[in-house]
């Protein structure tokens, strides 16, 4: 309905200040003359829709206007709620509990159809500490200070200013700024030692969203290299939900070839990879055939005695 999209269009300028045309379009799914229209209307109806034009142009709100009329339904706080739901089954916080008794309020008896249980992340009482930690650093606008172990079982000490904690890829991180290198960077949880906020306060006010997209920009920038597999067709299932790629070639029998692209220096690709053992066997590249057979024999090496 177009009073949705009325609605929908403010909220959106609201959230992400100003707009192209084109992304809105894009975001409401009509065609950008449709969306010039909708904001001639919103104008009329009293709402202060500015256009700016040039290559960094498009359409906002003015600051001084505000949404005072409560635009929230029974739908959205059930949603809301299972959100936090699931935020709660993965960390222990006593603020989060108490905004979620708000909402379960708000929402009288009405419920989401959408469970979300992350309990498998709650079981790590370490990482909880950490939680804690980092969130109480953000919250001050602290540095801290930790010892990591990277990917190639290296320590190294950092001190950096938390932006925020995400959990991705089945693991918590930490999204932070590091001065050394003027940008943005992530650090897994699991792997932080010893780590303490220090009495330094932040030198400079991150905006979460720009943060963001600066370390996604950096994280494009990672080496990647293709990978070809010839697998069995019992193991399709586990590589479409564990790879990331594509079935390149199909055969009669179901076995197939699977291709993908991932981080060179990634250890979660390389595991899974070994975990479907004589399922799956690397077509290319040679050095990562180089690389099974070498620590394949080291493996076999270990057990001679036994």
């Amino acid at each position: 309905m177009k009073i949705d999209r009325l609605l929908g269009i403010t909220i959106y300028l609201l959230n992400h200040k100003r707009t192209s045309a084109q992304i809105l379009a894009d975001q409401f799914e009509v065609s950008t003359r449709t969306i010039i229209r909708d904001i001639n209307t919103l104008c009329l109806a009293g709402i202060p829709v500015v256009a700016i034009y040039g290559s960094e142009g498009g359409y906002e709100i003015t600051d001084t206007f505000k949404m005072e009329r409560q635009i929230a339904e029974q739908t959205d706080y059930s949603y809301i709620v299972t959100a936090l739901q699931g935020l709660s089954s993965a960390y222990s916080s006593k603020e989060l509990n108490d905004t979620l008794e708000k909402f379960q309020n708000l929402c009288s008896g009405r419920q989401s159809n959408i469970l979300l249980d992350l309990g498998v992340v709650h079981e790590n009482r370490d990482t909880n500490e950490l939680l804690n930690i980092l969130n109480q650093a953000i919250h001050q606008r602290h540095t801290v200070e930790f010892t990591y172990t990277n990917a190639e079982n290296g320590n190294k000490e950092f001190e950096v200013e938390p932006v925020a904690t995400m959990y991705k890829w089945y693991n918590w991180y930490l999204l932070c700024y590091y001065p050394k290198y003027d940008d943005y960077c992530i650090f897994k949880l699991v792997r932080m030692d010893k780590l303490k906020i220090t009495e330094c306060e932040n030198k400079r006010t991150h905006n979460l969203d720009e943060a963001k997209k600066r370390w996604e920009e950096s994280k494009d920038k990672r080496k990647t290299i293709k990978i070809k597999l010839f697998c069995k067709a019992s193991i399709k299932s586990k590589c479409m939900e564990y790879l990331n790629g594509r079935t390149l070639e199909e055969y009669e029998n179901g076995d197939f070839i699977y291709q993908m692209m991932v981080p060179e220096n990634e250890q979660f690709w390389y595991a899974t990879i070994l975990s479907f053992g004589d399922y799956v066997k690397i077509v290319e590249p040679a050095e990562l055939i180089n690389k099974i057979k070498e620590n394949c024999q080291k493996i076999l090496n270990q057990y001679k005695q036994v």
